[in-house]
């Protein structure tokens, strides 16, 4: 954390996670940029936010950490139980991307690099806190979806991010792995340490908690119960 600290100001990385609003002041009041510029920085490229924090710019830090941290906010949040969770791993993956920038190679969107990242700083976070090992799903769902489709298309962010975020631990990363990050079964085992057959299985088994949960959140809507 140390040398973040160093590298963002006092406050480090935790003071520009969204909220900490009196960080953020201290943060802006301290922080001096070796490289100037009269660019506005939604008028910055990636390559130009890149150039900037590799010759040492803190401001060009700052400004690539701002682009980019809602959007990783929200697959941490997707891979965490809880939003502290969620930002300690959006720590640690900001500081492996800041340690890490200067062997970005380029060859595809710096956004897509860092997502990677952040994707395995959540299972770095979910080795150490969650493993995979028997951990109650809080109700009796079937075992299997073969054939069967549901759409969550119908369901704003926050709803679907509270359906995901009660999936034990195992379902919630195998079904993040690969219905939204599309890695496949194998490399999932290999990320997870399971077999690949273990990653078909709870996938499975994800899918079907998520449409039992879909059901009865349709069914609140229908009898006009459901509270947001």
């Amino acid at each position: 954390m140390s040398a973040l600290s160093a590298t963002l100001g006092g406050g480090g990385l935790r003071s520009l996670l969204p909220g900490a609003t009196e960080r953020r002041e201290s943060l802006s009041s301290s922080v001096s940029a070796p490289v100037r510029t009269l660019t506005p920085p939604s008028q910055l490229s990636d390559l130009e936010l890149i150039d900037g924090c590799l010759a040492g710019s803190r401001l060009m830090q700052k400004y690539l950490y701002e682009r980019f941290a809602g959007r990783m906010m929200t697959v941490c949040l997707r891979y965490a139980q809880t939003t502290f969770e969620a930002e300690d791993v959006l720590q640690e993956g900001f500081l492996t991307v800041f340690k890490n920038l200067g062997s970005f190679r380029r060859e595809c969107p710096l956004e897509f690099w860092i997502r990677r990242i952040m994707v395995n700083a959540a299972l770095r976070q979910h080795r150490r806190n969650a493993p995979l090992v028997a951990v109650s799903d809080g109700g009796e769902y079937p075992e299997d979806l073969a054939g069967e489709e549901f759409t969550l298309s119908n369901y704003n962010f926050e709803e679907l991010l509270n359906l995901i975020q009660e999936l034990a631990p195992r379902y919630r990363m195998v079904f993040n792995l690969f219905a939204i990050e599309g890695y496949g079964h194998k490399e999932i085992g290999e990320m997870l340490g399971i077999s690949e057959g273990t990653s078909k299985s709870q996938y499975s088994r994800a899918r079907a908690i998520l449409k039992s949960k879909v059901e009865r959140l349709d069914a609140h809507r229908t009898h006009g119960s459901f509270r947001s």
